[in-house]
């Protein structure tokens, strides 16, 4: 696969509280070199990187709680309406799992919707922390994301585990038999130790696998801080 065609599926990342303006601006200045699809930051950077990236490449903002996501849907509905406000065009929202039998339950349904109605129109990508998951708990949680209008399903932080193999196919067969039901083209958000081409070919290709139409950055993304110093080398 082409460095270019890999670099186009990029979310660049900083998720660093302590990042000052110099730092936010060395990404933006890779960003605007590069032209990955996104870049992703704290809700507190965004109006500053939002001013600094060149038009076509996307803000992306994380929100309701990272890399632990909220627990009340009124505070994650703040927390994403904030981050909209900031200057968000898309938002990466941590849907927490629970170890109880009854997951996805009622509670994650009303914070999916809370998600999604405090985006107001944003690109939604709801973070499902694949690793913390099993089987069942990973393809319930990721229909229920897609039945509640989440645009992208994203594997996880990377800060509980990363993007193994398996989940990518899981989430990548679950996105393919919405589609087979319902309107729209949800894509899929593959993050989580993902810091070398080897490995973005790889999980691309398990991705293609599943389902061939979930490709380009409208349906496919790979969130790294790592993989773009990686390409560029």
């Amino acid at each position: 696969m082409e460095t270019g065609e890999i670099l186009g599926l990029l979310d660049l990342t900083l998720l660093d509280r302590e990042a000052d303006e110099v730092a936010l601006e060395g990404l933006c200045n890779l960003a605007n070199k590069h032209r990955p699809a996104a870049v992703c930051v704290f809700p507190e950077h965004a109006p500053l990187v939002g001013s600094m990236l060149d038009d076509g490449i996307a803000l992306a903002v994380v929100a309701g709680g990272f890399p632990e996501g909220s627990s009340s849907p009124e505070g994650i509905a703040d927390d994403v309406r904030a981050a909209v406000s900031s200057g968000a065009e898309e938002v990466d929202c941590v849907l927490e799992p629970r170890d109880e039998g009854d997951f996805p339950g009622e509670a994650e349904l009303a914070k999916l919707i809370a998600m999604r109605e405090g985006s107001q129109g944003c690109l939604l990508k709801v973070i499902v922390e694949a690793p913390l998951l099993g089987e069942r708990g990973l393809r319930a949680v990721t229909r229920m994301a897609l039945a509640t209008g989440a645009d992208f399903v994203k594997t996880c932080t990377g800060k509980r585990g990363i993007c193994s193999d398996e989940a990518a196919r899981i989430i990548a067969y679950e996105i393919g038999r919405h589609c087979l039901a319902f309107d729209g083209e949800p894509g899929l958000k593959l993050s989580g130790g993902v810091s070398s081409k080897g490995d973005a070919e790889r999980l691309i290709g398990i991705v293609s696998e599943q389902d061939q139409s979930i490709s380009g950055p409208a349906r496919l993304r790979i969130g790294s801080s790592a993989l773009l110093g990686e390409l560029m080398d």
